[in-house]
């Protein structure tokens, strides 16, 4: 059977909980987020469906998204009247897995959810109190001493700007540079006990806001002062970083184009 040789692109926003995936990229040792909605697109389309979905950025196992962004070609595209069938078919496979397809629209053929992005936002969750955890189990790290937050915004403001990364990338990284420009952070508590903090940033290179967030950590109970952390900075070196915070307190929250 020939395919209609004509292909349409569409982008969907994804939110998903990752705390049983090995992440978002498709891997023989688990099962993956791409690989979850892959087979959903593919029990509805079959060979109109063949090519990979491209995710906006890997998120690494146990990392969660509010927002992930992902496109896919259809032979012989979509109809426009079928979309909301689609999203409510592919959400009633998907539920169970903690995965939900928030929007689908049509994009042109050189969008590329990856490539196109002008701008990433990283939301990481930190619940800081002595208490125990009742309701965020798996979706914040729990830090029970309490942490300065005008020394974490001192921190926040130094790794502002254009730098040399190299201190906070994992080991098996595969960017080419180092340099990466974060164009800001933000760092607010709630009454609860929450501090939630946003990095933004075109781009952002393997573990690099969790390795932020392990040193603003260290910062904000006293480990280090605000020497230490700007000696980690212009260090280079990972093993100068702090401990990576933990996946799960870390979510892909936007990418805007």
């Amino acid at each position: 059977m020939k395919l209609n040789i004509y292909k349409q692109n569409y982008q969907i926003i994804v939110e998903y909980d990752g705390s049983k995936f090995v992440g978002w990229q498709l891997q023989k040792n688990g099962k993956s987020i791409q690989g979850e909605i892959q087979k959903v697109i593919k029990q509805v389309f079959g060979m109109h469906f063949k090519e990979n979905i491209i995710g906006s950025g890997r998120t690494d196992a146990g990392v969660h998204a509010l927002g992930q962004s992902a496109n896919f070609f259809i032979y012989g595209g979509i109809n426009p009247n079928r979309k909301k069938v689609l999203l409510n078919r592919w959400n009633f496979l998907l539920a169970k897995k903690g995965i939900s397809i928030l929007s689908i629209r049509t994009r042109n053929k050189n969008f590329n959810a990856r490539r196109s992005a002008k701008e990433r936002t990283y939301l990481y969750k930190i619940m800081n109190r002595a208490s125990s955890i009742a309701l965020d189990k798996n979706r914040v790290w729990h830090v029970r001493k309490k942490l300065s937050m005008n020394e974490m915004k001192k921190g926040a403001k130094l790794l502002t700007g254009t730098h040399d990364f190299s201190a906070y990338r994992s080991s098996s990284c595969t960017a080419i540079s180092p340099i990466r420009t974060i164009k800001k952070i933000s760092i607010k508590k709630n009454r609860n006990g929450k501090i939630l903090i946003r990095f933004v940033s075109k781009s952002f290179l393997q573990k690099q806001v969790r390795s932020m967030v392990g040193c603003l950590k260290f910062l904000g109970e006293g480990k280090w002062d605000i020497s230490n952390f700007k000696k980690t900075l212009n260090s280079k070196k990972r093993s100068s970083c702090a401990p990576p915070a933990p996946a799960c307190g870390l979510y892909l929250e936007k990418v805007k184009y």
